[in-house]
């Protein structure tokens, strides 16, 4: 039988609580943990309800100008949109906003409602699909389209989608579920391009992870992200370190060409869609104590020579700057820039050879153990790994130190390998490549090589 998980956004009285088979998922309402049903059990999904307790519903909200009950401020309930309040050194409390996306908001104001889909056949899941499969498809030109629509309509898939009345679906992400094995498989995430830059993909990630551990056996995603998606998902958790071993997803997931596979272990005992809250709430408890030992938060008054007009001041004539230890190398330090002129473009260039599709010999170090002469022929090893850690430390200065380790790994690998290899054939491959890309960069005075 072929189970529906239906994720909805709807009022507590608007509830049914009726039998049917699966786990049941509640959203997450602040200070309230999750209450699973009983066997055989699932009830809709409270979202626009999700900020207040039920038996307050239906009371009249409170003006300004009132006086607050006698009960107490912990026993009442917190909305999900308070402010954080935290203590100054002095004692008093300062309040701090919490910054919503428009996601929230919209959710919260019932415009828009998630939806874990998958094809039971029904009218409204098939509606739901579609428009995911049409998102996918504009948004994933490179992607065969019967490929997204086989996978979008597949039963062993499921898709989490973001929906708007009536069933006007604006993105969501179609992922595989290996409950056996702990991880899920993300095969598809997009956003329609009218309706970017609002944290949909954000907190559709942060709704999906706490949907799937609340459900399922599951801590891990495993994913295959493009150049472009490689941010976003670094963003959300996710990492090109994959610590799940090999025999547990090798085999399982697609393989897609010119994608680098991604990782995002869930933490455990956190709910991501109050991640947000939970690290301003830390932020300004450690300000609030850095208060209390520091003088950094207190703003002097400017200097009196500016009364007649701004004029060249010593910075050490200001008493306040002298006790700071300031010194002007430190101002000619922070001034610096944190990476040298070709940081981006070096990085570019790295991440195209990583993700192309001859670059698969190259990626790691030769293991030792499996060649077991490989480090008596090859006295100066390198790839692409390697070269990646030293972009990060900053050592390559110039282009002509990264394409010197570039051309490394391709004379070391033809050196050990016959012409006729796969190898040597990768290497030849992936180097002209390079060059090709090489030359799009007209600055770059590489004549030599």
């Amino acid at each position: 039988m072929v189970r529906k998980t239906t994720y909805t956004y709807t009022c507590w009285q608007e509830m049914p609580r009726r039998a049917r088979k699966g786990p049941s998922y509640t959203p997450l309402v602040p200070n309230r943990p999750l209450e699973p049903l009983a066997d055989g059990e699932t009830a809709a999904l409270p979202i626009k309800s999700t900020i207040m307790a039920p038996m307050i519903l239906d009371q009249p909200k409170r003006k300004a100008t009132d006086q607050l009950g006698s009960e107490s401020p912990s026993k009442r309930i917190k909305n999900s949109h308070s402010q954080t309040i935290t203590p100054e050194a002095d004692g008093k409390p300062r309040v701090v906003p919490f910054p919503e996306k428009p996601a929230v908001k919209e959710e919260r104001d019932g415009e828009i409602e998630f939806r874990v889909v998958n094809n039971d056949n029904t009218r409204e899941s098939l509606i739901i699909l579609t428009g995911l499969k049409c998102i996918f498809q504009k948004q994933l030109p490179k992607m065969p389209k019967d490929y997204i629509a086989r996978l979008v309509y597949d039963r062993t898939h499921l898709s989490m989608a973001i929906v708007k009345k009536p069933l006007e679906v604006v993105g969501g992400i179609t992922y595989r579920p290996f409950n056996s094995r702990g991880f899920a498989e993300i095969v598809f995430c997009a956003i329609s391009s009218d309706q970017q830059v609002k944290g949909y993909g954000a907190h559709l990630m942060s709704h999906l992870k706490d949907y799937v551990r609340a459900t399922s056996p599951i801590k891990h995603f495993l994913t295959y992200a493009d150049n472009y998606a490689i941010g976003y998902f670094k963003k959300q958790g996710f990492t090109k370190e994959i610590t799940l071993e090999k025999p547990l997803w090798m085999g399982y997931i697609k393989d897609y060409e010119g994608g680098t596979i991604m990782q995002c272990t869930m933490v455990p005992r956190i709910r991501y869609l109050e991640v947000g809250r939970m690290l301003l709430k830390q932020k300004e408890t450690v300000t609030a104590k850095i208060r209390a030992f520091s003088k950094s938060h207190i703003i002097h008054q400017p200097p009196r020579e500016w009364k007649n007009g701004l004029c060249e001041i010593d910075p050490m004539s200001i008493p306040a700057i002298k006790a700071s230890g300031w010194s002007p190398d430190m101002d000619e330090l922070a001034r610096q820039p944190r990476h040298g002129p070709n940081y981006n473009q070096l990085l570019h260039l790295l991440n195209d050879m990583q993700n192309h599709s001859s670059s698969w010999p190259f990626t790691q170090p030769v293991n030792r153990d499996e060649v077991a002469d490989y480090y008596e022929v090859i006295k100066e090893p390198m790839d692409l790994s390697t070269m990646e850690e030293k972009h990060e430390k900053d050592l390559y200065p110039t282009p002509e130190d990264f394409i010197r380790d570039a051309k490394l790994i391709f004379d070391n690998c033809r050196k050990y390998n016959n012409e006729t290899t796969p190898y040597a054939k990768s290497a030849n491959k992936l180097e002209k490549f390079m060059w090709s890309q090489i030359k799009l960069i007209p600055e770059w005075s590489v004549s030599s090589y």
